[in-house]
């Protein structure tokens, strides 16, 4: 099976682990983690090159922890926009299944969006929404 993980903030979440590991241990698996180069809300004033460098330190974060476990998975920073970034991916491989990883609803601006919905019936491949706890440390947020 292939996985098309997007995400940004809660990717080194235990949520995120769980549901990677999981569908590993079920069989052969591979992942492709696409971090979209989006600005978190507490930052007014970004460049895009500074929302680029926290998204390719939060790719090879995610990328350490799933080689660590034996997981295979590559990865690319995509379009500031998540949908964006997950059509971008589809035009160059194909997915069983879409991971959707986003913050809860409150603090959440990818909900707010129905992102999760919306790729779903974009893309027609089954979407998984992993909704990251608040209490979790989610790795060099700034």
């Amino acid at each position: 099976m292939r996985y098309l993980i997007v995400g940004n903030q809660t990717l080194a979440g235990d949520a995120l682990r769980a549901a990677v590991l999981e569908r590993a241990r079920a069989g052969p698996a591979s992942f492709h983690v696409v971090v979209p180069a989006t600005p978190t809300r507490d930052h007014l004033m970004w460049s895009e090159g500074e929302a680029s460098t926290v998204a390719q330190q939060r790719l090879a974060d995610a990328l350490g922890w799933m080689h660590d476990a034996d997981v295979t998975a590559t990865g690319d920073v995509g379009d500031p926009s998540p949908a964006l970034a997950v059509a971008d991916a589809l035009l160059h491989e194909e997915f069983d299944e879409i991971l959707v990883s986003t913050l809860p609803a409150g603090p959440s601006k990818w909900i707010r969006q129905d992102l999760p919905r919306r790729i779903a019936r974009r893309t027609g491949i089954p979407v998984t929404h992993v909704v990251a706890d608040v209490r979790e440390p989610q790795g060099n947020l700034r």
